[in-house]
C-alpha cells in the first residue's frame, strides 16, 4: 500500500510539473508573439509619420501655390481640401475591402507564424 502511495504522489507531482511548464511555455509564446508584433508596427508607424508630414507639407505648399495663382489664399487650401475629400471617398468605396483583408491577413500571418522554440 505504502508502494501504491509514494507512485500515486510521484505521479500527481509529475503532473502538476508538467501543467507549470505548459503554462511557462504559453506565456513565453504569447511574449514572443507579442514583441513580434510591436516590433513589426513600430517601423511602419514610424514611416507613416514621415510620409504624412510630407504630404502635409506638400498640401501645404501646393495650397498656397494655387491661392497665390488665383489671387485669393483660402481658395488654394479650399481646392487642396476638395482634392483630399474626393481621394479620400474613392478610397472607401473602391479599395476599403481590400486595404482591410491586407492588414487582416499581415496580423493573421504574424501570430500564426511558425513557432521557432
Amino acid at each position: 500500500m505504502d508502494n501504491k502511495t509514494i507512485q500515486i504522489e510521484s505521479l500527481l507531482q509529475k503532473t502538476i510539473e508538467y501543467g507549470k511548464s505548459g503554462f511557462e511555455l504559453i506565456k513565453l509564446r504569447t511574449l514572443e508573439k507579442t514583441a513580434d508584433i510591436i516590433s513589426s508596427l513600430i517601423p511602419l508607424t514610424i514611416v507613416f509619420i514621415l510620409i504624412t508630414s510630407f504630404l502635409m507639407f506638400c498640401s501645404f505648399g501646393a495650397a498656397l501655390l494655387i491661392g497665390e495663382i488665383l489671387q485669393k489664399p483660402s481658395y488654394g487650401f479650399f481646392i487642396v481640401a476638395a482634392f483630399y475629400g474626393l481621394v479620400a471617398i474613392i478610397v472607401h468605396f473602391a479599395f476599403h475591402k481590400c486595404i482591410k483583408v491586407r492588414v487582416s491577413n499581415y496580423i493573421i500571418k504574424l501570430v500564426l507564424k511558425s513557432d521557432e522554440i
